[in-house]
């Protein structure tokens, strides 16, 4: 079974025919990057999952490098995307749940492969890749947003708690992927709603 785009992923668009070459390589890319990794995708599977010829593939991305960077940037305007959407609630604490139900509501395709962003990052972090984007810029992204939900709410710790709100989140998924139970990720969920409230009341 193919796996459904999570997460960051809910503000792009799946794969198809109706967009460009480069696109769908792309987003073919980046769902192969999550189900079984960088290293172990080869171009020659990014170009069948996106039903491009392979030949084309060079066209767009002279290597496999140039590739993981488009992925990597694919994930920074998902992040903008992901914060913005959670930025609609009314109050800090409204945004800040947003932000975890992301992931809760994935908690079944987070449990089979993992976060895509962790995977990618902690795969990367192995390798020199010398990439213009590091992936950490994602996480970088979303922590900067919490931060300031958490200043909005009069924290002087906003740094503190938006690493910690991150951090519970990113260990709840590698639990549940190492466990294949997404239960562990929904009950995290749950007790993150109770500690952003146990911090705003």
């Amino acid at each position: 079974m193919r796996a459904r785009c999570y997460a960051l992923s809910e503000v792009a668009n799946p794969v198809g025919a109706t967009q460009g070459k480069r696109e769908r390589l792309v987003e073919s890319a980046r769902e192969l990057f999550h189900e079984q990794g960088v290293h172990a995708t080869t171009l020659a599977d990014v170009a069948a999952r996106a039903d491009v010829p392979l030949g084309n593939v060079y066209y767009y991305f002279k290597t496999k490098r140039d590739l993981v960077a488009a992925v990597i940037d694919r994930y920074l305007d998902q992040a903008g995307g992901l914060v913005d959407a959670s930025g609609r609630s009314r109050s800090p604490k409204a945004r800040l749940k947003a932000l975890v139900a992301t992931w809760v509501d994935q908690r079944e395709l987070v449990a089979r492969y993992g976060c895509p962003m962790g995977s990618l990052c902690g795969e990367l972090a192995k390798c020199d890749t010398d990439l213009e984007r590091e992936p950490a810029e994602v996480f970088a992204v979303m922590i900067d947003w919490a931060e300031e939900q958490f200043r909005e709410l009069g924290r002087r710790d906003a740094r503190d708690l938006a690493e910690s709100l991150i951090s519970g989140v990113q260990g709840a998924a590698l639990l549940a992927n190492a466990f294949r139970d997404p239960g562990i990720l929904a009950r995290q969920g749950r007790s993150l709603d109770r500690w952003i409230d146990s911090l705003t009341s």
